[in-house]
């Protein structure tokens, strides 16, 4: 395993411990979001930021094994 994919694995490892529970896709998030009808925004932004660095983790980790 490379120093990057350990990297990417410590960072992925950091959200399954999270007070804030990250969804696991965006349709998730996007559910999230309607339901609860502007009420928590900052719980809300935060799950998106953990979606998006996740989401991006994954893609380069993907996209260094081609």
């Amino acid at each position: 395993m490379s120093k990057i994919d350990e990297l990417i694995d410590k960072e992925l490892a950091i959200f399954d411990k999270s007070i804030v529970a990250t969804p696991g896709d965006r349709e998730r998030l996007d559910l999230f979001a309607k339901a609860n009808n502007g009420a928590n925004d900052v719980l809300l932004t935060q799950m998106a930021v953990q979606l998006g660095y996740i989401t991006a983790l994954k893609f380069i980790k993907e996209e260094m094994s081609i």
